[in-house]
């Protein structure tokens, strides 16, 4: 089939077109939209220049300490929406199960590689949580919980989110087995391989003992 044919038929496949469309709705940088309208910092410059809740916090609080917990909490709750709102939308329009995964992965690998930050980005872990909350609620409120408790405890961000990641896996394994009507637990690898490469930087500074803790 001519290359021309070919880029025909993914123009016109509503599948691909929600595939696409998902990534550049996951890009959306709400952290550093929301850290610059209301706080008149750029992210990019300070930090961690990462565009996350956690980066935010870190952030806005050495200019505007009452202001930097509202803007944790809005960009983790926005980040985490982008990637349900497409998935709603695909559920709504009765796509098979494996391509509300792939919209799942788009949507991260959108936030994580923003095409708007010339695909630099977030860790993925707030819009993560979101679709998986979506596709996997009992397995993701576990991962939560085991998040919130290690943020409390430990204070590191990073540390929280990649032991939130493990316990995720690990529910999944002893409760379905496999991912429900996939049968597979590929999207989950690509997904899990995603979050933990964009933390390596993280992983690094841990190793060194030189990550910041969240205060």
């Amino acid at each position: 089939m001519p290359i021309f044919d070919i880029l025909a038929g993914l123009v016109t496949n509503i599948h691909f077109i929600f595939y696409i469309i998902s990534f550049f709705v996951g890009g959306i940088p709400f952290g550093l939209i929301l850290a610059k309208k209301f706080a008149d910092v750029n992210l990019k410059d300070a930090g961690s220049q990462s565009i996350g809740a956690t980066n935010v916090l870190r952030v806005v609080k050495e200019k505007n300490p009452s202001l930097a917990k509202k803007l944790a909490i809005a960009t983790v709750v926005l980040d985490a929406l982008k990637g349900v709102f497409m998935l709603i939308l695909g559920k709504l329009l009765e796509f098979d199960t494996n391509v509300l995964w792939l919209i799942a992965i788009m949507a991260i690998a959108g936030h994580c590689f923003s095409p708007y930050l010339k695909f630099e980005g977030g860790k993925g872990v707030a819009t993560g949580a979101g679709v998986m909350m979506f596709l996997l609620p009992k397995e993701t409120l576990i991962a939560i919980v085991v998040w919130f408790i290690a943020g409390r405890i430990l204070k590191i961000s990073s540390v929280a989110s990649l032991l939130a990641v493990a316990a995720l896996i690990i529910s999944v394994i002893l409760i379905d087995g496999t991912i429900p009507e996939v049968n597979s637990f590929t999207p989950l690898v690509f997904i899990v391989f995603i979050i933990f490469y964009k933390h390596i930087p993280n992983i690094i500074r841990l190793i060194k003992k030189e990550e910041s803790k969240v205060v």
